[in-house]
């Protein structure tokens, strides 16, 4: 590989969570290509944020139509102020901003078959069938990849042509399949038997292996790829092993990812056979002659159909009826009836243009230009064709009337054109809260909101809540975000970002999240003048906590999350779909201590084990030290086991103050020693002392006991190596660490030593990557890998597994944004009824989108009663004095339920159970002062609601009553 410019390096800290999902070698490729984009309407705009966020060499702008007013509804590059102005020369001044790596260019000459061999993607969007017919011959002759994408209202379409005999190196975004081995044995064929029967699942016959870590049967460590068969009993069949070492034990096999070879037909062709793989192909084939028959109206009129007209979408409707019939993979003709009613719809919105479909239809498209660069992941077989024709209401006498949908001169002409003036005007009164709301996701929401005019007039706003400050690897995913920004509250600056966008948003910007310490600001009040919220959060925890706010007060929820190239949105609707139901925290992904010390089996094992002794030398032992040495701590009134308990971590790591690099040259050799040398004799035998590993985790542990001393450190490995081989062994017995005989008089003498010097306690940070952090956790979770004959994981993933990262691309997130902005349409639009709202779940890498109808809520009885989890039981303000025995009077006369427990929180109020005088004490009490007394707080003067939960007699074991809400 030639050695980059400078400006083409590649940048790991920006680039950081995209390299969970593209690898190195794909992001040099995609750093180094040249992309040509046509067309700078919406879904224009959404290309090339993408491509330019995830770093493509340079994109070059071409559209020199002037800016008009329908532009602006999904257009986010553009503004007022750039009407008639080139839409690729208006756009470019905002685009460019967004990744200064990235090079950006206007093209407005003609395009020519010469000018296109200069790229190795060219997109086109917004443009007529004749345009792309013949840009798709060329680019198909000298073996271009080639894509087009188009928007019609609420309906898209992506159509890509990567050539023939186009190889796939990496088909997948999922890690290849790999599994513990138990035993392996000497014969033809040699049979592999695996430690755990769960990872049988992973082979199939044919599968090519490879394998690492085995002690013994060497011979198969780093050997070429085997074939394998998967026997009855789920052991491998291997191969001849008759000629090879007796096998000793550990080891691991792994599936190798073959690549894959697709065969792309050109336009011209694959228009009149078009290969779609879909859960409804009828559908697809319609709209496929829906976007024919378009393209010909449009040839025939020189415009689209006007909105809503009836006359003109039946014209529409015969064009396509007049079409031949499509063809199959045999060249037969398919014979499928037309469904004219989904024609006629597909025309009588397609002037529109909306910004939640190109923001969907851009991301896949982008996605395939990154496909087609960096071989990453399989593209589409050709078609694909999305359609949201559900944000549509059933009901005929609901849909919009040309009338009004006729343009105003405004930014949102293009959403009129499809929904209509009446249901903008209820877009802009809406009241939305964005939660944890200027992530990746929370960008591109606010963008959406911007665009489409939520809470623009009137009362109409959006509150955006984000407690994060922006880091530099924020910014190949949230655009709102410049270099400038880092540092600066996230909320405040997508605020701004997004009211630049579109100056009539009314957002508001919070610096702290939604959870239960902040319910004094985001509480009764505050939710009694929000219609909905939208959330981007990345913990279940908070997600459960918001689920159950917007439950409480009767809430729609849109709820979006990414991980990779999957991606998913669901919306929870009082009394039409079920509650959020995901759970209140994530796995439990800590392992038994006796597993992590003593049998580890996994590289999570390991990592785990290197996180704690990070812990336990660099932070732990300098925070006893500096509690000891407070004012108001005294060592004589501890007990013997608590004095133990303080000197156990610091003895052994601090017995003596380090004054030079050298000294902590040394300490860092004696850790090692004693902890992959004296543990394990072994490990010198394969592994030599001068082996890089070792090196480097010197290096790494001498910096970080350097740095908790407030000494300078030292990178230099050659001086290291030098420095090392002139160090006298270590003793091992001066290395065992031990409390010895008097702990007291041990810890005081430790304490002596740093009264006068204060340690530095190194709290773990895995965004820096110059700390030695990360380095010190990977190379002991190798090194203790290799002690136990486990295949030890990478740098890079070490990082991510220790410090929790998700890996995230702007693709991923940009679609499910777009998701939830079609759920919104629904919500505001008015009573909808389950049918019409989608759960969807998205995995760019496969093309596979699921979007399927939510459950509807459960409903449980007791007796009379049925209730789901949107209904609750009311006490009204007006009521007479509410005390205890009211209320429990109350309850059985209106509900006929006998109250056996009555809870506030956790807090009992009342139990059948209690002795009569003590419920004699309680039944005369107001229920305010009943929570007072059993919290001993008073409630909340601004508290609206007091709930109340309550159990009752002859209730069945799962039975949840709905809560008991008392107006105050």
């Amino acid at each position: 590989m030639s050695i980059l410019e400078p400006s083409k390096l590649l940048d790991k800290e920006l680039y950081s969570r995209q390299l969970y999902v593209l690898d190195p070698p794909a992001m040099q490729r995609i750093q180094e290509a040249k992309v040509l984009l046509l067309g700078l309407q919406g879904l224009g705009a959404e290309v090339a944020k993408n491509l330019v966020l995830m770093g493509v060499g340079s994109l070059t702008l071409h559209d020199p139509h002037p800016t008009c007013w329908s532009d602006l509804a999904a257009q986010f590059l553009l503004s007022e102020r750039d009407l008639e102005r080139s839409r690729a020369q208006a756009s470019k001044e905002l685009l460019a901003q967004f990744n200064e790596a990235v090079q950006v260019s206007v093209y407005a000459g003609d395009i020519t078959e010469v000018l296109l061999q200069d790229f190795q993607v060219v997109v086109m969007t917004a443009s007529t069938l004749e345009e792309q017919l013949k840009v798709s011959t060329w680019c198909h002759k000298h073996r271009i990849c080639f894509l087009v994408a188009d928007t019609r209202g609420l309906v898209g379409q992506l159509f890509c042509d990567f050539g023939e005999n186009f190889i796939i190196e990496d088909p997948t975004e999922a890690d290849p399949a790999t599994a513990a081995i138990q035993h392996i044995s000497q014969g033809s064929p040699g049979i592999l038997t695996l430690r755990s029967k769960t990872g049988t699942c992973c082979f199939s016959d044919g599968d090519l292996v490879t394998f690492s870590g085995i002690e013994g049967m060497v011979e198969l460590n780093g050997c070429d790829p085997r074939p394998i068969r998967v026997q009855k009993d789920g052991s491998l069949e291997i191969g001849d092993t008759t000629t090879f070492s007796h096998y000793l034990h550990g080891g691991t096999v792994t599936k190798v990812k073959r690549t894959k070879t697709v065969n792309h037909k050109s336009l011209d062709t694959a228009l009149l056979q078009p290969h779609v793989v879909a859960r409804n192909p009828h559908r697809v084939h319609c709209l496929h002659q829906a976007f024919r028959a378009l393209h010909q109206f449009q040839d025939l009129h020189g415009r689209l159909p006007q909105p809503w007209d009836p006359v003109d979408a039946e014209a529409v409707v015969c064009l396509a009826r007049a079409l031949g019939p499509l063809k199959g993979t045999d060249e037969e003709p398919l014979g499928e009836p037309l469904d004219e009613a989904l024609v006629r719809i597909v025309a009588l919105s397609s002037a529109g243009s909306l910004s939640p479909m190109a923001a969907i239809l851009g991301a896949v498209a982008a996605q395939h230009v990154v496909k087609a660069i960096s071989r990453k992941f399989m593209p589409l077989e050709q078609w694909l064709y999305f359609d949201a024709l559900d944000c549509l209401p059933e009901e005929a006498d609901l849909l919009p009337s040309p009338e009004d949908c006729i343009p105003r001169g405004c930014r949102y002409d293009g959403q009129i054109a499809v929904f209509g003036d009446a249901f903008q005007k209820k877009l802009s009164h809406q009241r939305y809260l964005l939660q944890v709301g200027a992530g990746a996701i929370g960008c591109e929401l606010l963008k959406g909101f911007a665009l489409v005019g939520l809470g623009t007039r009137g009362n109409g706003s959006v509150t955006v809540t984000d407690m994060d400050h922006i880091e530099r690897s924020n910014l190949s995913r949230q655009f709102l975000f410049r270099p400038r920004d880092i540092g600066r509250p996230k909320a405040e600056v997508a605020a701004a970002a997004a009211q630049h966008l579109n100056p009539d948003l009314r957002v508001t910007a919070f610096t702290h999240p939604l959870h239960a310490a902040t319910e004094d600001v985001f509480g009764d009040h505050f939710f009694s003048h929000v219609d909905g919220v939208a959330a981007a959060l990345d913990s279940f925890q908070a997600r459960h906590y918001v689920a159950t706010r917007c439950t409480h007060y009767l809430k729609p929820l849109l709820e979006a999350g990414t991980e990779g190239t999957q991606g998913s949105a669901t919306v929870f609707v009082p009394h039409v779909t079920e509650g959020y139901k995901g759970p209140e925290s994530a796995k439990d992904d800590t392992y038994p201590i006796c597993t992590v010390r003593h049998f580890p089996s996994t590289a999570e094992h390991t990592l785990q084990w290197a996180r704690d002794e990070f812990e336990g030398l660099f932070r732990l032992p300098a925070e006893t030290i500096s509690g000891c040495l407070q004012p108001h701590v005294s060592l004589a009134d501890v007990d013997g086991p608590q004095k133990l308990a303080l000197l156990q971590p610091v003895l052994g790591v601090l017995k003596a103050r380090a004054q030079t690099w050298e000294d902590c040259v040394v300490w860092a050799r004696g850790h090692w020693q004693l902890r992959f040398h004296s543990s394990i004799i072994q490990l010198l035998k394969s592994f030599p002392p001068d082996k890089e590993t070792h090196l480097l985790f010197v290096l790494a542990a001498a910096n970080l006991y350097a740095q908790m001393h407030g000494l300078p450190g030292c990178r230099d490995q050659i001086a290291l190596k030098a420095l090392l081989k002139s160090l006298p062994q270590p003793d091992p017995q001066l290395l065992a660490p031990g409390p010895g005989p008097e702990p007291l008089t041990g810890l005081q003498e430790v304490l002596g030593v740093w009264r006068e010097h204060p340690l530095n306690p190194l709290v773990f940070n895995k965004d820096d990557d110059s700390n030695f952090h990360v380095d010190f956790v990977a190379v002991a979770a190798t090194l203790r890998s290799q002690n136990y004959g486990i295949l030890p994981v990478t740098r890079d993933q070490s990082k991510r597994i220790v410090g929790q990262i998700i890996p995230a691309i702007a693709t991923t997130t940009a679609a499910v944004a777009g998701l939830v902005g079609l759920e919104l349409y629904k919500v505001v639009g008015g009573p909808r009824p389950l049918g019409a709202f989608r759960h969807s779940q998205l995995y760019l890498d496969e093309n596979c989108f699921i979007r399927c109808v939510p459950p509807a809520p459960a409903t449980q009885t007791f007796r009379h009663l049925k209730w789901t989890c949107w209904d609750r039981l009311k006490v009204s303000a007006g009521q007479p004095e509410r005390n205890l025995q009211w209320l429990l009077a109350h309850l059985q006369e209106q509900h006929g339920l006998n109250v056996r427990m009555l809870l506030h929180g956790q807090a009992l109020l009342y139990s059948a159970g209690w002795s009569l005088a003590k419920q004699a004490q309680c039944l005369p009490l107001r229920v305010t002062e009943l929570v007072r007394r059993a919290t001993g707080l008073a409630p909340n003067p601004l508290l609206q609601v007091l709930v109340l939960e309550l159990s009752c007699e002859g209730e069945e074991e799962d039975t949840a009553f709905p809560p008991l809400h008392l107006e105050l």
